[in-house]
């Protein structure tokens, strides 16, 4: 009887694993799914390849300004009611990127409440798994949260490409729609994570602090291809007569001086910081921290470029794109769930750093076989 008994609950521990795995796929989804829809979303909206990259880079500039903010709203409104209203929030942004009839409201429901909601998802998700397993449970839950983001960046491209190509681009947003309904009305099953000590108060000035200067910077490194990283080409203003580029850069940095500043104040005064500096003085997680920016780099540069090159300098409209993008999409998702059962025959450090030489060759190799006719067996 108890062997009977223990089978389910067995299984419905892992439920709320669903649901986190699934937000997780959604988040990243969008990261890679319409890169290779630019060309149909230009003669739709009836505007320029710029500007829908901009506005597809502006999902990830919005998300990456307020995860900070993020996190610390976690912190003090709880976990997993973060998650709920930053899922409520990306749902809802999906749903008007579905429906949008101008590149405005396509900004606004995309790039800005998708940016939003997600940098409340992802610090809670991270947070969340933390608190609903332990032990060997945990690390399974974590392979699996990493082989599904994996997942998610490598099926955008050909569920992108089909979806646009057979149906509408709308269609991938109004799937978003209903998968966040659907991992709302299972967030009941997740156990939030109990808060230790007084609830921490939210660095308002630090936020904007850390906002306005990865912002800055991102705007700045975005636009030098327009305006000219010194010599002017279209910068808006010429300062001096050196492009508008780098007087942006410099302001975002000069913001986040400022931000590093204000965080060592408010630890010297003993209130709450939107980020405890001092956790970067820790080898392995400053270790981590570098070899995942340096892959997401590359990985992120990847899969925005290349489509972009293919439906432009080679022609291809959005399904052929996605075929194209095959090979790293199988690639990578076979690796990412090989990544876990590699880890108990193999150190963590080997692996991470077997991958990080494995993308630098490949993209020596891709560097190799991009040209105006495409080299297709290099470039697979």
């Amino acid at each position: 009887m108890s062997t009977a008994s223990s089978a389910p609950t067995s299984k419905k521990r892992w439920l709320p694993l669903v649901a986190l795995a699934t937000a997780q796929f959604v988040m990243v989804l969008d990261q890679s799914v319409m890169n290779v829809s630019i060309s149909t979303l230009v003669d739709d909206f009836n505007t320029t390849v710029t500007t829908i990259q901009a506005v597809i880079t502006l999902y990830c500039l919005v998300m990456a300004m307020f995860m900070l903010t993020g996190g610390k709203i976690g912190d003090i409104i709880g976990r997993r009611r973060a998650f709920v209203v930053g899922l409520a929030i990306y749902g809802c942004g999906s749903a008007v990127t579905a429906v949008a009839p101008t590149v405005g409201i396509l900004t606004l429901g995309w790039s800005v409440m998708e940016g939003i909601g997600a940098a409340l998802v992802l610090p809670a998700l991270a947070a969340l798994i933390a608190g609903n397993y332990e032990g060997a449970d945990r690390k399974a839950a974590y392979a699996v949260i990493g082989g599904v983001a994996g997942a998610g960046i490598a099926l955008g491209p050909i569920l992108g490409g089909w979806a646009t190509t057979e149906l509408s681009w709308r269609v991938v947003f109004v799937g978003e729609v209903i998968l966040v309904l659907l991992i709302l009305a299972m967030s009941r099953l997740i156990t939030d994570t109990p808060r230790t000590g007084t609830a921490p108060r939210l660095d308002f000035l630090g936020s904007m602090l850390a906002a306005s200067g990865l912002g800055l910077v991102v705007l700045g490194v975005l636009q030098s291809s327009s305006w000219g990283w010194l010599r002017p080409k279209d910068s808006p203003v010429e300062i001096f007569g050196f492009s508008l580029t780098i007087f942006v850069i410099t302001a975002g940095g000069v913001a986040l001086w400022g931000f590093l500043r204000w965080q060592r104040h408010r630890e010297a005064i003993g209130t709450d910081p939107l980020v405890h500096l001092d956790l970067l003085k820790i080898p392995p997680l400053r270790s981590g921290l570098i070899g995942l920016f340096s892959q997401n780099l590359i990985l992120m540069g990847v899969f925005f470029v290349i489509p972009l090159y293919l439906q432009l300098v080679i022609g291809l409209n959005a399904l052929e794109t996605g075929i194209k993008m095959l090979p790293v999409s199988v690639t990578m998702l076979v690796a990412s769930g090989a990544g876990s059962r590699l880890s108990s025959r193999f150190s963590v450090r080997t692996i991470v750093r077997s991958g990080l030489i494995t993308t630098m060759l490949a993209a020596i190799l891709l560097l190799i076989s991009i040209r105006p006719d495409l080299a297709n067996l290099g470039f697979a």
